[in-house]
């Protein structure tokens, strides 16, 4: 029998209601051209979130953008926002959506931060190719 942790790797649909907002966070963020995207399940982990999504954008205008796809996305989900922050530096842009965490750094404060090897026990969530649509060589 595979364990919830290996089938949350392997699986591209969602099991839980965490797990597809986190999904379509990334989707967002993709349609914003970002790069790097991963979703680290943090459910046996953490106490205070179920995944987090790290991505990175080019610039902070991209990074501005990126957040501005989420929220948008997330407002039509139904989904409420708990905190918002970085938006106006566009370096690293924190979402707190209570079950999911986004961060969207600029990606030279992704390397600096690093927050994949902080986490480096959380399983990664597969992303499902086509979210990339002719982005397909960013796959995760």
């Amino acid at each position: 029998m595979m364990s919830d942790t290996t089938a949350s790797q392997n699986s591209t649909t969602p099991v839980d209601p965490s797990q597809r907002k986190a999904l379509e966070c990334a989707r967002a963020a993709i349609e914003k051209k970002a790069e790097n995207v991963k979703i680290l399940e943090l459910t046996e982990l953490s106490g205070f979130t179920d995944y987090f999504v790290i991505c990175s954008g080019m610039s902070d205008r991209q990074v501005q953008a990126i957040s501005n796809s989420i929220e948008t996305e997330m407002d039509k989900e139904g989904h409420e926002m708990i905190s918002l922050e970085g938006q106006s530096d566009g370096r690293w842009v924190l979402m707190d959506f209570g079950d999911v965490v986004v961060h969207i750094f600029l990606d030279a404060l992704r390397e600096y931060y690093d927050l994949e090897n902080l986490w480096a026990d959380a399983p990664r969530l597969k992303i499902p190719s086509e979210f990339y649509g002719p982005a397909a060589s960013r796959l995760n």
